[in-house]
């Protein structure tokens, strides 16, 4: 899948000043870390994870506007993207971290390629798995503390992405 998702980079224009991104999205535990990591290695790319990014379980739209505005908007103008990681033990912000504007960026997570986000997406790939095996890799990938956040999460991916109509516009359609 790695491979496809090159070959549409190949053809695809920088939507983010001379940056090329490539948003991979879709819902929780759908296996989209796991895509991007392939597709990063397989591009020589830097991935900035959607995780670091919201502002707690309550946060997903919320994130989607830190991304535009800390890292997508200043890439997009030349400029080095400084963002804030969202420390999920203290359940705050914490340490700065800065990227200086890469020619490929690999975004992944729930609301990478959602909103205005879309529009700096060269290619926006939508990942999605039914939703035992999602559940089932969730609470593997964060424990036990996932559990009661599950259903408050779902109801937000919910929202955004039938309000976004993200599946919809996204360029692949990869199941896992």
């Amino acid at each position: 899948m790695a491979e496809r998702i090159a070959a549409l980079w190949g053809d695809a224009p920088p939507r983010c000043g001379a940056t090329r991104v490539v948003a991979i999205d879709g819902l929780s535990g759908a296996g989209k870390t796991t895509l991007a990591s392939l597709v990063a290695a397989r591009l020589g790319a830097p991935v900035v994870h959607m995780d670091d990014l919201y502002p707690g379980w309550d946060g997903l739209a919320a994130g989607v506007a830190y991304l535009v505005d800390a890292v997508l908007r200043p890439l997009a103008v030349g400029e080095s993207a400084r963002y804030r990681a969202w420390d999920w033990a203290d359940e705050r912000r914490g340490a700065v971290r800065s990227l200086v504007p890469p020619p490929t960026l690999v975004l992944e997570g729930c609301g990478a390629s959602v909103g205005e986000a879309s529009t700096f997406a060269s290619v926006r790939v939508w990942v999605e798995a039914p939703i035992e095996t999602r559940r089932a890799r969730g609470l593997a990938r964060d424990g036990e503390a996932f559990r009661p956040h599950w259903q408050c999460w779902a109801a937000q991916e919910e929202a955004v992405f039938a309000a976004d109509g993200t599946r919809a516009r996204a360029d692949l359609v990869v199941e896992t």
